[in-house]
């Protein structure tokens, strides 16, 4: 009888490893959270992977050893054995096996030596699998159950950790035990290597290993995130050292080169009086891929004998598949440090396998050839005879530039650098704001990398007009600061409003001043105004992007290309990419697109929505059109407001009110993204619809509720925190099950704050009507 995978993992290898004497609580059925997929007018999550993931206990503690990959019962046996050994190399565990529940085929990952097909009555014991792994001969014999230098791999990780972290943990721990003091670790931007550092610390501080450890960074913030993770162990032991003080009775010391004195000649001086030769016995040089070796190699010399471990968020080996327009030799002696003196790498993370995993935001990408189509070649450049229509300036000092002052050719690299082009800055800013206009509004958190401080400001000052002139189409007050330059000639002060303010500082312009070091979870949009031939650079930006931030509700980020940056990807973040559709502007006619999965035509500038008639064919509906039948749909199933409302403020009614809807073939999502407003939750779209209500933005309704919020004694703080989950995402984020866990919720006391008020209380507020708060 055929059974599919689960029934064969349900009924036939469960069976087989209870006969094997595993017991059931040392059987992980691994399950990552699931890579965010688009869904409807948002993304929710994929299937994770639920492998097996075999446990056994050494000195008091679990250790993962093996990954099992289940197949159907009339697969081959063998089938998932080449998933299950990269499984295992993510687990960092030695064996991997795959099976169809009757046979299994197994692979020694230290040996790549491979056996099968067996019967699963045949499936090794923990014991036996244990005592294979720790009978080892060579360079792995430090690693048996006695021996002092492994007690730090025996020891448990915190809980909840996740299991990349475990492994990376684990992989550091077991190179250490060998007797390696070379250590390399590249994990992707957001994976919490800091974390890691903490925990690999932690164990060889609770096993007696621990004598002094120097955590190295190269700007202030990185400091002082590190700092804190350390401090939440480590306590007063934990210091960082200042220029006044270099907190010499701290056994772990957080500093940065500017503070040990190390200038760009490799000088040290605050080093050298203050730390004698190996004064540390452990030392990590956090982001070690910019750190450069004319700087950490100073504190590494000083300190030959200690254990020394690189963190990095550059992967070993960027495939752009495009060897040509990519600066390979600078980003090799970039690597080259790393791999030089570290060594191949004890355990790699790469983003593409966070985002995967799901433990990363999904990416979108749109390319744009805005100013290019006729003018730049964003590969070769830019002729000079294809600049006699466009305003040209010096990039120092602003002076017009005549044409017969330019040179004959300028590479994409030198425009905004050399040149200010006043028009492309223009252009592509008045392209970027409708992009936000129609993916959501104006209000997106967003980063612009531009070529030069000059470029930042023109940006800011473009996209400011921009903004402003919307605001008085609509009515609306301007925020202020709506974009704002973040670069070292000033901005930092409002990275905070940035990262967590939901009512100004929404777009920042930089040039690389946050690359890396800076996190600001909520960022919705990374866009490329900027000439990159850098893949090690390149990705450095992208990790702004990938955080998942719950707060706010971001499950994905959309990287806006305009100088084709997007090529320096790595091959396997190529793969994942979805293809865009075309974004026409209103001026364009008789052009179709799809708009959350709806046909969407313009034809004379108007914009019509497709919907399937009652005789199979495709029919385009004006706007008005289109929200006539929704309405009349609507209050056909709930013919009065307030019976809407109710119906609303239940999950279960809603969905199956817009079940109903959608199978009529109306999509509210739809309607909503054509009519410019995704500031909007869908309860307003479909009230204005059904009963001519005002329609009000998720912020404005959010604001409204302040006075009452005011009235709610201890319960006002977390009331707040839940009116800015719904600025952001409106009704739906008021029921996600991941509510609890945000930052802001978190800060706030959590759910438990609220006392005697029910979340359903707050919706109802929220989205009370204007008769109601008149009354």
């Amino acid at each position: 009888m055929p059974l599919n995978e689960a029934d064969t993992r349900a009924k036939l290898i469960d069976k087989a490893l209870r006969k094997a004497r595993w017991p059931e609580e040392w059987i992980h059925r691994e399950q990552t959270p699931g890579p965010f997929l688009p869904y409807g007018s948002g993304y929710e999550r994929g299937n994770g992977r639920a492998d097996y993931l075999l446990l056994v206990r050494i000195q008091g503690a679990m250790q993962p050893i093996a990954v099992v990959e289940a197949k159907p019962k009339d697969a081959a046996p063998d089938e998932g054995l080449e998933q299950a050994k990269g499984d295992a190399r993510l687990h960092h565990v030695p064996f991997a096996f795959s099976t169809n529940g009757q046979q299994f085929h197994e692979c020694d990952l230290r040996s790549n030596a491979t056996r099968g097909p067996l019967p699963m009555s045949k499936f090794p014991r923990w014991e036996d699998l244990r005592d294979r792994w720790l009978n080892l001969g060579g360079e792995m014999a430090a690693l048996k159950q006695g021996s002092d230098v492994a007690r730090p791999l025996w020891s448990a990780p915190r809980e909840g950790a996740r299991y990349y972290q475990r492994a990376a943990r684990r992989a550091a721990l077991e190179a250490i035990a060998r007797g390696q003091d070379r250590i390399l670790l590249p994990l992707a931007t957001g994976a919490g290597k800091t974390w890691i550092a903490v925990s690999i610390l932690a164990a060889l501080s609770e096993r007696g290993q621990l004598r002094r450890a120097l955590f190295l960074c190269d700007r202030d913030e990185l400091r002082s995130q590190a700092l804190g993770a350390l401090s939440a162990h480590f306590k007063s032991d934990a210091a960082k050292a200042t220029t006044r003080n270099p907190e010499k009775n701290a056994r772990v010391i957080v500093a940065t080169y500017q503070t040990l004195g190390i200038d760009d000649d490799g000088d040290a001086s605050f080093l050298t009086e203050h730390y004698p030769e190996n004064y540390f016995s452990h030392i990590i040089i956090d982001e070690c891929h910019r750190s450069a070796w004319g700087k950490w190699s100073e504190v590494l010399k000083r300190n030959p004998d200690a254990v020394q471990i690189g963190l990095t968020a550059t992967p070993r080996d960027i495939d752009t598949g495009d060897a040509a327009n990519v600066d390979a030799a600078s980003d090799e002696a970039i690597s080259a440090n790393n791999y030089t003196y570290f060594g191949t790498p004890v355990y790699e993370y790469p983003i593409a396998q966070a985002m995967q995993d799901g433990y990363l935001a999904a990416m979108e990408i749109v390319q744009s050839d805005v100013w290019t189509a006729d003018t730049l070649d964003r590969l070769e450049g830019v002729e000079r005879e294809r600049l006699s229509s466009s305003r040209v300036r010096e990039a120092g000092s602003g002076a017009e530039r005549q044409l017969e002052d330019l040179r004959e050719h300028y590479g994409p690299g030198a425009l905004e650098q050399d040149l200010q082009l006043p028009d492309r800055v223009g252009t592509m800013t008045a392209d970027l704001f409708n992009q936000l206009l129609e993916s959501g509004g104006p209000r997106q958190k967003t980063l612009i990398f531009c070529a030069s401080i000059a470029h930042a400001n023109a940006v800011v000052q473009a996209i400011n007009n921009r903004y402003a002139a919307w605001c008085e189409e609509q009515g609306e007050t301007s925020t202020e600061p709506y974009a704002f330059a973040c670069t070292a000639q000033g901005g930092r002060k409002l990275l905070a409003d940035l990262r967590g303010s939901a009512r100004r500082a929404f777009v920042a312009a930089t040039v690389d001043l946050i690359t890396t070091g800076v996190d600001v979870p909520c960022l919705q949009n990374l866009v490329f105004f900027r000439y990159i031939k850098s893949p090690i650079l390149f990705h450095q930006m992208l990790g702004r992007g990938t955080r998942i931030d719950e707060q706010s509700g971001k499950r994905h980020f959309t990287v806006y290309d305009y100088t084709n940056a997007t090529r320096l990807l790595d091959a396997p973040l190529k793969q994942r990419q979805r293809e865009q559709p075309e974004r026409p502007s209103p001026a364009e006619s008789a052009e179709s697109f799809r708009v959350e999965g709806v046909e969407v035509r313009i034809e004379g500038g108007e914009r019509r929505i497709g919907v399937v008639g009652a005789d199979g064919k495709l029919e385009f509906l004006t706007l008005p059109q289109y929200g006539e039948r929704i309405a009349d749909e609507l209050r056909a199933e709930t013919p009065q407001l307030d019976e809407f409302r109710d119906c609303w403020l239940e999950p279960p009614q809603r969905e199956a009110l817009i079940d109903r809807l959608q199978a009529e073939g109306l999509n509210v999502s739809a309607y909503r993204s054509v009519a410019d407003r995704l500031d909007t939750d869908h309860y307003d779209i479909l009230a204005s619809l059904g009963w001519g209500e005002t329609i009000r933005s998720r912020i404005e309704r959010a604001e409204r509720i302040d006075g009452w919020i005011d009235g709610q004694g201890d319960a006002a703080p977390i009331l707040t925190a839940l009116a800015t989950q719904f600025s952001a995402a409106g009704t739906d984020a008021l029921e996600s099950r991941y509510l609890g866990q945000a930052r802001a919720v978190r800060d706030a006391g959590g759910l438990q704050a609220l006392g005697g008020i029910k979340i359903i209380d707050l919706k109802r507020r929220l989205l009370a009507t204007d008769t109601e708060w008149a009354a």
